[in-house]
C-alpha cells in the first residue's frame, strides 16, 4: 500500500503545479487533489483493516489523517466560497505531511490498550484532525498572503485576513468539541474530566491562543498584520500540543504516552 500513499503524495504535488500553471483551468488541480484524497482514504482504509483497529494511535497515523484532511478541506471550502486561495497551500501541506510519513515509516502493531477501547476514541481524534486542518490552513494562508504583499512592497489589508478568519471560525468550534470529547473520554478512562496532564495543558493553551486571536480580531480589525501574526503563533502552539509536548520531560508521566512509538 506504500505505492498508494506515494500516489497521493504525487497527486498533491502535481495539483499544486496545475493550480499554478493552469490558472484558467483550475478543474485540473481539483481533479488531481481529489485523486490524492481518494488514494489517501484507500490507504487509511487498508491500514485500518490490516491493523484491525482505527489507525489513530500513533503520531504517524494521525499525520496521515492530517495529510488527507487538509487538501480535502481546502478544496471543499474553495468550492463553497468560490475561491482558490486555499488550493496550493492545502495541497503543499498535505504533501509535506505525507512526505514526512513516507520518509520516516514507523512500526505499527495491532495493540490497542484499554484506555483507547472507548467509543470516544474515534470521534475525538477525527474532530481534532479536522480542527487542526482548518486552523493550520488559516495560518498558512495568512502567512502566504502576508509574504506576497511584502514581496510586492504593499501593506497588508484587512480583507487579507477574511479567508484565514473563516477557517478559524470552522476550526475553533471543532477544537472546542474535540476538547469536550477528550474530557468525557478521560472521565470514562481515568475517572477525571481534567487533570492538567501535559497534553491537556497544551490542548488548553491551543484553545486559548485562538480565543485570544478572536478577541484581538474583534477589537483590532484594522491591524491585519497583528492578526496574521497571532494566527501563526496559534499554529506554533498547536504544533507544540500535537508533537512538541512528547519531547518534554514531563511527557514521561503523561497518560497520553500511548501516542508514542518506541
Amino acid at each position: 500500500m506504500t505505492m498508494v500513499a506515494q500516489f497521493a503524495l504525487g497527486s498533491w504535488i502535481a495539483a499544486s503545479g496545475a493550480y499554478l500553471l493552469q490558472r484558467k483551468r483550475p478543474w485540473i488541480g481539483d481533479v488531481l487533489t481529489m485523486l490524492g484524497v481518494i488514494a489517501g482514504v484507500v490507504f487509511l482504509t487498508s491500514l485500518w483493516m490490516t491493523l484491525g483497529r482505527p489507525p489513530m494511535r500513533t503520531l504517524g497515523e494521525t499525520r496521515w489523517w492530517y495529510a488527507i484532511t487538509v487538501p480535502f478541506l481546502g478544496i471543499l471550502i474553495g468550492w463553497r466560497f468560490d475561491t482558490k486561495i486555499l488550493a496550493i497551500p492545502s495541497c503543499l501541506m498535505g504533501a509535506m505531511f505525507a512526505g514526512i510519513n513516507l520518509a520516516h515509516p514507523e512500526y505499527m502493531d495491532k495493540t490497542l490498550m484499554p484506555a483507547l477501547q472507548s467509543p470516544w476514541f474515534v470521534p475525538h481524534v477525527v474532530v481534532y484532525m479536522v480542527a487542526y486542518s482548518a486552523l493550520g490552513l488559516s495560518s498558512l494562508v495568512g502567512a502566504w498572503v502576508f509574504i506576497q504583499r511584502k514581496l510586492k512592497g504593499e501593506a497588508v489589508q484587512p480583507e487579507d485576513v477574511e479567508a484565514p478568519h473563516k477557517l478559524v471560525m470552522v476550526g475553533l468550534p471543532l477544537l472546542t468539541t474535540g476538547l469536550l470529547f477528550g474530557a468525557f473520554w478521560a472521565k470514562e478512562a481515568w475517572g477525571h474530566y481534567w487533570t492538567w496532564d501535559p497534553k491537556e495543558t497544551w490542548a488548553f493553551l491551543t484553545w486559548a491562543a485562538y480565543l485570544i486571536y478572536l478577541h484581538v480580531k474583534h477589537r483590532h480589525a484594522m491591524k491585519p498584520s497583528l492578526n496574521i501574526g497571532l494566527l501563526v503563533i496559534g499554529f506554533a502552539v498547536l504544533m507544540g500540543c500535537w508533537f512538541g509536548v512528547n519531547y518534554l520531560p514531563t511527557a514521561k508521566e503523561s497518560v497520553h504516552t500511548y501516542t508514542q512509538v518506541d
